[in-house]
């Protein structure tokens, strides 16, 4: 695929890449002047590429706004498709450079922002443990984001609270890895301070708790409305990791699995305050639909407590 079938009006000339590359830089940088600095080279040079990229496309890449500048409409649709282009590059350069490397077996797995990051470790240590020489590459975003990459073939496989949407074009596995009991966590004075008396003495205390994005969050609301308690919320988080940066600062009492007591403890000093019955982490593994799947994906999967591909067509 090229640039120029997005302009069908236009020839199917070659591209030049040098122009898209300026381009792309351009783009990122809001400015000529700063792209000419990145890339060391005059500003002259770059307006000029610029200007043969445009009148090769046959559309304004740029609009003027202030001394910097804008994508255009056709410029937002071709940053898209330069963006793809030149992560496809870069993985060729690393497959090519690896490609000696007959016994190196790469995993390329999506973290959802949401699930704890040590759960992340635990699930994935068992793709490390493999015979096999694994290099595990890991990237964290939003659900949505990372399926979209899923789709794109830029991951291998994604590990969220949640299983893959039914319906749509987008055919993946769904995978439950496992169900984790969850409760909840603080500093060693809070801990002291809410213990006795608990879950009651709860009602009015400090509390952190992932966003209504996060599944979990929903299994968390309908625990304190069946207990009739009121915390207080002073603060709602998108990424796991910062809400537990959070709570080992001691701002507030938070969730984590009990599974993994040990580890926050040594992490986060953080203590159990008292667990949160019928309320469970859930994590899935969503990889694409293949016909040969992923050696790696096929390891978690199987080393799973509650394993069982569900296909979501």
């Amino acid at each position: 695929m090229t640039i120029t079938s997005i302009f069908p009006d236009k020839p199917m000339t070659p591209l030049n890449y040098k122009h898209l590359h300026y381009f792309w830089v351009v783009a990122q940088e809001g400015s000529i002047t700063r792209a000419a600095e990145r890339l060391d080279v005059a500003v002259q040079t770059i307006s000029g590429q610029l200007s043969l990229l445009e009148r090769h496309l046959g559309k304004a890449l740029f609009n003027s706004q202030g001394r910097g500048l804008v994508l255009s409409e056709a410029g937002r649709v071709a940053l898209g498709y330069a963006d793809q282009i030149f992560q496809l590059g870069d993985a060729l350069v690393d497959a090519v450079e690896h490609s000696n490397s007959e016994s190196t077996l790469r995993l390329r797995a999506g973290i959802s922002d949401g699930i704890p990051k040590l759960l992340a470790y635990r699930l994935l240590s068992t793709v490390t443990d493999m015979p096999a020489d694994v290099r595990l590459i890991c990237d964290e975003g939003e659900f949505e984001t990372l399926l979209a990459d899923l789709a794109l073939h830029r991951l291998d496989v994604v590990l969220t609270d949640r299983s893959a949407p039914v319906g749509g074009n987008l055919k993946v596995f769904s995978t439950r890895l496992g169900e984790f009991a969850t409760g909840l966590f603080a500093t060693p004075a809070l801990v002291e301070r809410y213990q006795p008396d608990f879950p009651n003495s709860l009602d009015g205390a400090p509390m952190l708790l992932p966003t209504r994005h996060n599944a979990l969050r929903g299994r968390i609301d309908r625990w304190l409305e069946n207990t009739n308690i009121r915390p207080k919320i002073v603060g709602e988080f998108e990424d796991s990791a910062l809400l537990n940066t959070f709570g080992r600062g001691g701002l507030g009492i938070f969730p984590a699995p009990l599974g993994l007591a040990e580890q926050i403890a040594s992490q986060l000093d953080a203590q159990p305050l008292g667990a949160m019955a019928g309320v469970s982490e859930q994590i899935y593994a969503i990889s694409s639909e293949r016909r040969i799947r992923h050696p790696a994906v096929e390891a978690l999967c199987a080393a799973a407590p509650q394993a069982g591909a569900e296909p979501r067509v």
